[in-house]
């Protein structure tokens, strides 16, 4: 989920540094798949082209980080239900299927000379190139808020210190305190996120005594993922405590102010907040569009059918840095674009058969104890787009026993899932 991904070799820089920085020869024993960044898109796609071609491909992942931690059920650590260990990861399982780890930042993508050029200068040649770099946020998206105050107005929108850093403050937020959540327009990772995080806030208040605290989410979006859901479990459970505002009520996010901790919008000024959760708009990650693959929306246009990039049929772009249709931007979307650029970079460069492309997604979110729901699709391409085949939504008014059912359905995905990453 990091972007702007570099990496350094494991043990140092020595022969093995230097062999990986090698130039691409006629010639050479094996064809080179880089991938970078180390997020359930990339992670999935090293892990699967290195075991699934056997080792007739070098696998390269660059990943800065030597773990990683999700944003996928970060939420449920916020509201008390995981701990932080276990929703942190690291990559050394990935070594046994062939996949070469290199702990350093990837600078840029020489595209003429088919090369990613590493922090310390070296330069690392591919034949095939996957690119999974997350988000970049933006944070001149929302008046008075930038980089410098996201320890003040934390986002907690990449999972690790800022996510630890948000339960702290939760934590603190007093019986009667007021936390402002500003979430984000469209497009932007996990569309229901904010809506779950907000619903595990109001559990942590509440069950530590403090149901007197309100939360005011302002959202420039009109309507909001699993929108009748969420609000039918918040009236249920954590009545008087809520409220959410659209653009229509609010007339716009005019300014914060990070040092007063006050949310200014075109309706009402929120002054002296005990917590300012700010989600600001997000773009590709930042070597994505520094080498051009990115269009005027931020994001990269992809070929549905591969998985490749519109503007470079040797690079791969997947998860939520890309532009996948009727997908959303997800852990489970970007490992299932993974699977389907995996298989054909093995058949770009070994001639392996391939299949016509596949798609798929779910997504959990959990309400309260035991009451969890969940959307999701089976997709194809189509029309010049990743489209819906089918979709599915959990409905309004149903029985406790199965949002039990699917809250165990949630944990027991989680366990499969990264296990299926970086295991």
């Amino acid at each position: 989920m990091n972007i702007n991904r570099r990496q350094v070799i494991r043990g140092g820089v020595g022969l093995g540094a230097l062999a990986l920085a090698a130039p691409a020869v006629i010639g050479q024993a094996k064809p080179r798949a880089v991938v970078i960044g180390g997020g359930p898109g990339g992670a999935t796609a090293a892990k699967y082209i290195a075991k699934d071609s056997q080792g007739a491909i070098d696998v390269v992942l660059v990943e800065p980080t030597r773990e990683f931690t999700t944003c996928f059920h970060s939420n449920l650590y916020l509201g008390g239900y995981r701990d932080f260990a276990s929703i942190t990861h690291g990559y050394d399982k990935l070594v046994p299927y062939g996949v070469r780890l290199n702990h350093q930042f990837a600078n840029t993508i020489d595209r003429d000379k088919k090369e990613v050029v590493l922090a310390d200068g070296s330069r690392l040649p591919y034949d095939r190139l996957v690119v999974s770099p997350g988000i970049d946020l933006k944070y001149d998206s929302v008046p008075g808020w930038g980089q410098e105050f996201e320890e003040t107005m934390p986002h907690a929108w990449k999972a690790g210190p800022q996510t630890q850093l948000l339960k702290r403050r939760l934590d603190a937020v007093p019986d009667g305190g007021l936390i402002v959540m500003v979430a984000p327009p469209n497009p932007y990772r996990c569309p229901p996120g904010p809506y779950e995080r907000a619903s595990m806030m109001l559990h942590v208040l509440k069950s530590t005594g403090r149901s007197k605290a309100k939360i005011i989410i302002v959202d420039p979006k009109e309507n909001f993922s699993k929108q009748a859901l969420f609000q039918e479990g918040w009236e249920k459970y954590y009545p008087g405590m809520i409220e959410w505002i659209g653009p229509k009520i609010h007339d716009g996010i005019k300014s914060v102010d990070p040092k007063t901790n006050t949310v200014v919008t075109g309706f009402e000024t929120y002054k002296d907040a005990a917590l300012v959760n700010v989600i600001p708009a997000q773009t590709a990650g930042k070597i994505a569009r520094d080498a051009g693959l990115a269009n005027q929306t931020g994001f990269c246009p992809i070929n549905p059918e591969n998985m490749k990039s519109a503007q470079d049929a040797n690079i791969f772009i997947l998860g939520d840095a890309c532009i996948a249709g009727d997908m959303p931007k997800s852990a489970f979307s970007a490992n299932s674009q993974a699977k389907v650029a995996a298989m054909m970079v093995r058949g770009d460069l070994t001639g392996a058969r391939t299949f016509p492309a596949r798609y798929a997604n779910t997504c959990w979110s959990l309400i309260e104890t035991d009451d969890a729901v969940k959307v999701g699709g089976a997709y194809e391409p189509k029309d010049g787009k990743i489209a819906a085949a089918s979709t599915f939504i959990s409905q309004t008014g149903e029985m406790a026993d199965l949002r039990k059912q699917t809250q165990a359905e949630n944990m027991a995905w989680y366990s499969a899932f990264v296990a299926d990453v970086f295991a």
